[in-house]
C-alpha cells in the first residue's frame, strides 16, 4: 500500500468514522442473516466425492444385495455365559421386539438362527431357540455345543468362549436419512432401557455404522456449544491482560462477533457444516484476533507515549496496514492449500477460513479504527516493565547470537529426529474418545464379541444360477478359509459354509459330508430346499443376488490402522488373481473406503501445501525485495511443523486426518510473526541501523504484541484438545505447538541469522 493511498485511507476513517461503523454494521447484518439456516449434516458420505472409487464399488455392493447400514447390540450376562435360560430368553425377548425398530429389513441372533438339520431323510429348518424359558439342561449344552461350533455364529453372534451374545439389526435408510437415523437411535435407546429394567443382571451394549452419523453430530454439537465459548474467553481473557484496555478489549471483542458472525452467516447460506469441519468457528475466532491485536496495541502504545488518540490511530494504520494485509494473505493461501484434499469437507474447511480471515482483515482495517475513534479510550501507563523485556530480549539475542544459532540448530534437529516415529493411520472406531458411550460401547465389541470393520467381496460366478457349481463353491472356500487363516481376521461369513451345512444335513448329519457338493444339481436342489423352507425375512437375499451370479462374502477385522487394513486388503487381492482370476473382485466396505481416504488426502495434502509453500515463499522474496532474506524467513517457518511432529512421535506415535491439515493450516499461520518482525528490522535497517539495532529496534517495535498474539493463538488452539473428537484435538495441539516453536524460532533463531547474513551498510 503506497503512503498516498494510506494518507487518503486514514483520513477518510478520521472524517466518516459513523459511516465506515454504519456500513459495517450493515454488512455484517446482511452476512449473519445466514446463521439461522445452519445445519450440520450428519452423513458420512459428505466425507466423500461421488467419484471415489471405493465409495463406487460400496454402492455396487448394496444395490446388488442389500444396504450395509446395521446395528450390533452385544448381550453380556454378568453371570458369565449366555448359555441360560435367562439369558437366551431376554435374548430372544430382544430379537421380537428388535423387528419393531423403525425402517429394520431383518434381526439377526442367537435365538432365530435358522438351524437345519437331517429328520427322517428331511432337511429340517428351525430356530436355534424357541421358547427359552422352558428349555432343559440338556437343551441347553446341545444349543451351545452348536452354537460354538457353527462358523456363521462363533465370533459374529456369539463369542468364541459362550459369554456374550450379539443381535444385528438391520436398516433400509432413505436417501434423506437424518430424521430416520434418529428415530432409530432413539427407539433402540428406549428398547434397551426396557431391557435392562427387566434383566438388570444382564448388561447391553450397542455399536454399528448406522449411529456413526448421529454421534459424530452430537460432537460437532458438543465442541459448538462448549469449546467456542471456551475459546473465546480465553482469548478475550489474555487481551484483557496483557492489553490493559477495557475499551481495547472490547473493541476486539465486537471484531470478533462481527468475523465469527459473518463466516458462520455464510455457512447458513451456502450450506456447507458438517461434523469435519465444525471447528471453522473456532479456528476463525482463535486467528482472527491476531489481526486486530496489532491493530489495538500500537495505538494503545501510541497513546501511552504521549499521543493523541486520532494521531495513535493514524500510526498505527499505517504501521500495520502492509504487514495485516500480508499476514492475512498468507493466512489464505496457507488454508486455501486445503483445496488440494481429497475429502470435500476439508476444503470446505479451507476455503470458508481464508473467508474468514478475509472478513478478519476489512474488519481490521475498518470496523476496528472507527470503533477506537468512536469509544472513550484512555491512555495506560506507559508498562517500563514490559518494554525493559523485550529491549534485554533484543539485547541478549544480539549478544548471544552464535550460540543461539547453533544451540536452536541443534534442539530443532533432536526434536526433528522423531519424525519418523509419527504414523499417519486413522481407524473410525476411535474417532471419539472414551467419554462417549458409543466409543465404549464398540470398544467392548470389538474386545468381546467380534470385530465391526470389514471387508465386503461380491463374488461372481460368470453365469445364472452358477453359484451352485462345485468349481465356483471351492474358490469361494478357498478365499475364505485364507483369510481365516490371517492373524487380522475375526470372522467370515461366505456363502460356502452354508452348502456345506446342507450337505451334510442331506446326508443324515453325518459330520464326514461337511463338505462341498460335487454336483452342481444336487447343491441347486439342496439350495432350493432350503429357501424353501426359512421363516419370512430371513432368507439369503442378502448374501446372494436374484439371478444366482454371485454371493457376498463378509470378511470381519479385528481393529486394525488404516494401513494395515489396506495391506490386508492388497494380500487378498493378490491371492485372487493367482488363485481365483474369475472372481477376482475390489473389496469394499465403510472402513475400507475411510483406509483408503487417509492415504489419498495425506498425498494430495502433501501436494497443496507444497504448493502453498511455494507461493508463500515467492511472495516473501518478493516484499523483502531479497532472495535471501526471503529464504532465511522461511527458516522460522518450515522447521516448526517438523519439530512438532516430531514432539508428537515421542510422545504419541500415532497422528489421524488431523495430521494432513497440520502443516497447511500452521504455515500460513506462522508466517504472520516472521513477517510482523521482518517488517521492522527492514524499517530499521532502510532508516540507517546496523543489523544489530535494527534486530534490537524490531524487538521493541513488535515483540509485546507478537507474544501476545502468539499467546492468544497458542491458548485458543490448546482449548481444542479438550473435544473429545479426534480431528480436533490431535489438531489443536500440533498446531499449537507448531505456533508456540515458532514464537521460539522467531525470537531466537531468526535474528541470529539475520545478522550473520545481512551485513551490508
Amino acid at each position: 500500500m503506497t503512503s498516498v493511498f494510506l494518507d487518503r485511507y486514514t483520513t477518510f476513517i478520521l472524517r466518516y468514522r459513523w459511516l465506515v461503523l454504519a456500513s459495517a454494521v450493515a454488512a455484517m447484518l446482511v452476512l449473519t442473516a445466514g446463521v439461522q439456516f445452519i445445519n450440520i449434516s450428519n452423513n458420512w458420505r459428505d466425507m466423500l466425492d461421488e467419484d471415489n472409487p471405493q465409495l463406487v464399488a460400496f454402492d455396487a455392493l448394496e444395490d446388488t444385495y442389500t444396504a450395509t447400514n446395521a446395528a450390533l447390540v452385544a448381550v453380556a450376562p454378568k453371570g458369565g455365559s449366555v448359555f441360560t435360560r435367562e439369558a437366551l430368553g431376554a435374548i430372544e425377548e430382544l430379537t421380537e421386539a428388535a423387528w419393531r425398530v423403525p425402517s429394520s429389513t431383518r434381526v439377526d441372533s442367537l435365538t432365530n438362527y435358522n438351524h437345519t438339520e437331517s429328520v427322517e431323510d428331511d432337511l429340517n429348518v428351525a430356530r436355534l431357540v424357541d421358547d427359552a424359558g422352558s428349555l432343559s439342561d440338556d437343551d441347553l449344552a446341545r444349543i451351545k455345543e452348536i452354537a460354538l461350533n457353527e462358523p456363521s455364529l462363533a465370533g459374529r453372534l456369539v463369542s468364541h468362549d459362550g459369554r456374550v451374545a450379539g443381535l444385528v439389526i438391520s436398516f433400509a435408510l432413505p436417501e434423506h436419512s437424518d430424521a430416520a437415523e434418529i428415530r432409530i437411535l432413539n427407539y433402540v435407546r428406549g428398547l434397551l432401557e426396557e431391557a435392562r429394567a427387566a434383566h438388570p443382571d444382564i448388561a447391553y451394549h450397542v455399536t454399528g455404522n448406522v449411529f456413526v452419523n448421529r454421534v459424530l453430530t452430537k460432537a460437532a454439537q458438543d465442541d459448538m456449544g462448549f469449546l467456542a465459548p471456551a475459546a473465546f474467553l480465553v482469548i478475550v481473557s489474555v487481551a484483557a491482560v496483557l492489553l490493559r484496555s477495557l475499551f481495547g478489549t472490547l473493541s476486539l471483542v465486537v471484531v470478533l462477533l462481527f468475523v465469527v458472525g459473518s463466516t458462520m452467516g455464510v455457512i447458513g447460506w451456502i450450506g456447507l457444516l458438517n461434523a469435519a469441519n465444525s471447528g471453522v468457528p473456532l479456528i476463525i475466532m482463535t486467528l482472527a484476533i491476531a489481526h486486530s491485536v496489532h491493530v489495538v496495541e500500537k495505538i494503545v502504545s501510541g497513546m501511552s507515549r504521549g499521543l493523541d488518540r486520532d494521531t495513535a490511530v493514524v500510526e498505527s494504520l499505517r504501521d500495520n496496514a502492509w504487514p495485516v494485509f500480508l499476514t492475512t494473505a498468507t493466512t489464505m493461501i496457507g488454508f486455501l492449500s486445503m483445496n488440494a484434499s481429497d475429502s470435500p469437507p476439508f476444503r470446505v474447511l479451507g476455503n470458508l477460513v481464508a473467508f474468514g480471515m478475509f472478513c478478519a482483515y476489512v474488519y481490521s482495517m475498518t470496523l476496528l479504527p472507527a470503533l477506537l475513534l468512536v469509544l472513550p479510550l484512555r491512555a495506560s501507563p506507559p508498562r517500563a516493565g514490559h518494554s525493559a523485556f523485550f529491549d534485554r530480549l533484543g539485547a541478549f539475542v544480539v549478544a548471544r547470537r552464535g550460540l543461539l544459532l547453533w544451540s536452536m540448530a541443534a534442539v530443532a534437529v533432536v526434536l526433528i529426529a522423531g519424525v519418523p516415529r509419527v504414523e499417519l493411520t486413522d481407524n473410525w472406531t476411535t474417532h471419539l474418545d472414551e467419554r462417549y458411550e458409543f466409543r465404549r460401547d464398540t470398544d467392548f465389541v470389538i474386545e468381546n464379541l467380534s470385530g465391526v470393520e470389514t471387508l465386503e467381496y461380491s463374488l461372481r460366478a460368470g453365469r445364472e444360477g452358477g453359484i451352485t457349481d462345485p468349481g465356483y463353491l471351492r474358490k469361494v472356500d478357498a478365499l475364505a478359509e485364507w483369510y481365516r487363516a490371517q492373524p487380522e481376521v475375526a470372522h467370515v461369513r461366505a456363502f460356502s459354509d452354508i452348502m456345506k451345512r446342507l450337505n451334510k444335513n442331506m446326508h443324515g448329519d453325518d459330520p464326514d459330508f461337511y463338505r462341498l457338493p460335487e454336483d452342481s444339481e444336487l447343491a441347486a436342489q439342496y439350495l432350493l430346499l432350503y429357501e424353501l423352507s426359512v421363516p419370512f425375512g430371513m432368507d439369503l437375499n442378502n448374501r446372494m443376488d436374484i439371478g444366482k451370479t454371485s454371493t457376498r462374502m463378509t470378511v470381519t477385522l479385528h481393529r486394525l490402522k488404516s494401513e494395515e487394513m489396506r495391506e490386508l486388503e492388497v494380500r487378498g487381492q493378490e491371492w485372487l488373481r493367482a488363485n481365483a482370476p474369475d472372481l477376482a473382485s475390489e473389496a469394499s466396505g465403510y472402513s475400507l473406503i475411510f483406509a483408503h481416504l487417509a492415504i489419498r488426502n495425506t498425498k494430495s495434502m502433501l501436494w497443496g501445501t507444497i504448493t502453498g509453500m511455494l507461493l508463500i515463499s515467492l511472495i516473501l522474496i518478493a516484499i523483502f525485495r531479497s532472495v535471501r532474506l526471503g529464504l532465511v524467513s522461511l527458516v522460522p517457518n518450515l522447521i516448526p511443523s517438523f519439530m512438532a511432529f516430531g514432539v508428537w512421535g515421542y510422545l504419541y506415535s500415532e497422528v489421524g486426518p488431523a495430521g494432513s491439515l497440520v502443516t497447511a493450516i500452521a504455515f500460513g499461520t506462522v508466517v504472520d510473526d516472521t513477517i510482523h518482525l521482518m517488517s521492522k528490522y527492514l524499517k530499521a535497517r532502510r532508516e540507517g541501523l546496523s543489523a544489530p539495532e535494527a534486530v534490537c529496534s524490531a524487538f521493541r517495535s513488535v515483540g509485546q504484541a507478537l507474544f501476545t498474539t502468539t499467546m492468544m493463538l497458542v491458548l485458543g488452539f490448546l482449548v481444542f484438545a479438550s473435544s473429545g473428537f479426534a480431528i480436533s484435538w490431535m489438531l489443536g495441539l500440533l498446531v499449537a505447538l507448531t505456533i508456540g516453536f515458532a514464537l521460539i524460532l522467531d525470537f531466537l533463531l531468526l535474528p541470529s541469522l539475520l545478522i550473520a547474513i545481512d551485513r551490508k551498510t
